[in-house]
């Protein structure tokens, strides 16, 4: 592992969701491949600390790390792509860099200095930038928002002093941009990337490399016209079409020759990535052998961005299997007794997927009860265990007021807050987050997936099961198959009389990555192909 460590900064210009976060993975894994030390960090412009308390319509899904940290969703395409686990260091906001700044103000860290953006948010920014300097061959930065945003300006600002104090020889500079196509001309039009370098550059910032998002190929005229306005070689701009799946990405810029040039940019010597695995992997998800249709009840299935991790799970483990999962969405708040079989009518597994609050939580426990007295696969993760809980504390048990303490009191709270979480106002105080070790049991569906003893799983959530009821949940046929190993905390539950009915407390889609998925999705999924072929 050199300590010469080797910066590359992501950009966006001309709109946002380009599709920055799976430009920066698989550049990320086509230098892996090559032999190289990559980490990926995401510098996000938001004001928020973290996305812990934002709206998953408006931020999409909370993705947490091994270390509890509550951050945005592309660390997860970087964890699926590169085969890693990243931390807190890899995600940095506009919160906590005013925060971090403010406290060194409050503390007399400055000497009495006035504080201003530049230098002192600026030097923050840059000394989370490069808090791997020397820990890895290749650091790839992601500026969140679209350039010309005035909050992104700090970022870009930090960018051009480390590209200044670094040399050209160690850094570079990729601008992601949009050629849109103008049916009515019948042509693409370049002016929008135009406009895009031509701020970056008035921000101090000169591309070295163009990645042009269109759903048309750039001809030799077109990409000569963007080099020679953009003030970047001909051979660096590179188009970057729609592709079937994401996962094919890496292999388009293969094929274009992305990685070549960045490594000649920035002097690494590699040897050429072979991809076998990740082709093999992506003919898998393209090209399937056969497909199962999986319900997925949630309540923000009209924006997938808040289950982007389970979405992309479900694609990992229909390509082990060599099947196409496909989704069936349904919103569980239109879920009643009488409309639920009509709702998942034809689906050979259901997904109960996680949340928070009370919205929903009927609809969820009526498709669970649904589900288990029909013998369809189930896997439900977080919430969806806790509503499998009360379900079946209800109509097995014959607890008819089982809740959860989050949605009503009662006297039948079968999910509750542990004793030394009660009284405590603060909610992060409540919140258990990141990785934590599961004892499976044995002979179980849990320890026949994973197929080892011990476990190390990522929460997010507040709420557990309540010990008070263990037995009475056990007695009546539900096993508690994955326990912490003091034995005060369930993490899992299956039942006895079912073919497959699984739930986890933790979320297993954040240890899935690409080509060789996740134990708990890739078994599900295939006790859904094996209720398909009986039914």
């Amino acid at each position: 592992m050199g300590t010469n460590t080797k910066y590359i900064f992501i950009t966006g210009g001309v709109l946002s969701s380009l599709g920055k976060g799976i430009a920066s993975a698989s550049l990320g894994l086509l230098l892996k491949e090559r032999g190289h030390s990559v980490t990926i960090a995401k510098f996000d412009p938001y004001i928020n600390v973290d996305p812990g308390t934002m709206n998953p319509f408006q931020h999409g899904e909370v993705y947490v790390t091994n270390d509890g940290a509550e951050t945005d969703l592309d660390l997860g395409h970087y964890e699926r792509f590169l085969n890693i686990s990243l931390s807190k260091e890899n995600n940095a906001t506009t919160g906590q860099i005013y925060y971090e700044v403010i406290n060194k103000e409050r503390q007399g860290k400055y000497l009495g200095k006035t504080v201003q953006v530049i230098p002192h948010i600026t030097d923050e920014i840059k000394r989370r930038m490069t808090t791997f300097d020397g820990k890895y061959d290749v650091v790839i930065i992601e500026v969140g928002g679209t350039v010309g945003d005035i909050e992104s300006l700090p970022f870009l600002e930090a960018d051009r002093q480390i590209c200044l104090e670094r040399g050209r020889a160690n850094t570079l500079n990729i601008h992601l941009t949009y050629v849109p196509f103008i049916k009515s001309a019948g042509e693409l039009k370049t002016k929008p990337t135009q406009h895009s370098v031509k701020t970056l550059m008035e921000y101090g910032v000169q591309p070295d490399i163009l990645l042009c998002r269109s759903e048309y190929k750039l001809n030799k005229d077109i990409r000569s016209k963007i080099a020679l306005f953009c003030n970047v070689a001909e051979d660096s701009v590179i188009e970057a079409l729609d592709v079937e799946t994401i996962y094919e990405v890496p292999l388009a810029f293969r094929r274009r020759s992305l990685d070549e040039i960045v490594c000649r940019k920035l002097g690494l010597e590699s040897e050429k990535p072979k991809m076998s695995n990740w082709t093999r992997f992506v003919q898998r998800v393209k090209n399937p052998s056969d497909e199962v249709r999986i319900g997925f009840v949630g309540k923000y299935t009209q924006y997938r961005d808040a289950y982007k991790s389970i979405i992309e799970s479900i694609t990992h483990a229909g390509a082990v299997a060599n099947v196409v999962p496909q989704i069936q969405w349904i919103d569980s708040e239109q879920i009643s007794e009488e409309n639920g079989p009509e709702l998942m009518q034809g689906i050979h597994g259901l997904l109960v997927a996680p949340g928070f609050g009370t919205r929903g939580v009927e609809g969820k426990i009526n498709a669970i009860r649904h589900v288990r007295e029909q013998k369809i696969p189930f896997l439900g993760i977080c919430l969806g265990m806790q509503c499998a809980v009360i379900e079946y504390a209800r109509n097995v048990c014959g607890l008819k007021n089982a809740n959860s303490g989050e949605f009503a009191r009662t006297d039948e709270n079968v999910i509750d807050l542990m004793p030394d979480q009660q009284g405590i106002v603060n909610k992060g105080g409540t919140m258990r987050l990141g990785a934590y070790p599961c004892r499976l049991r044995p002979r179980s569906k849990a320890r026949e997936a994973y197929r080892k003893d011990i476990v190390h799983e990522r929460h997010r959530h507040r709420y557990e099961v309540n010990n008070e009821y263990r037995d009475m949940l056990e007695d009546k046929g539900m096993i508690i198959s994955g326990i912490s190993p003091d034995n005060r905390l369930v993490e899992m539950i299956e039942l006895r009389d079912h073919p497959w009915f699984v739930g986890s407390q933790f979320h297993p889609e954040f240890e899935s990555h690409a080509v060789k998925g996740h134990p708990l999705f890739i078994n599900f999924i295939k006790a859904a192909i094996a209720f398909k072929e009986e039914s």
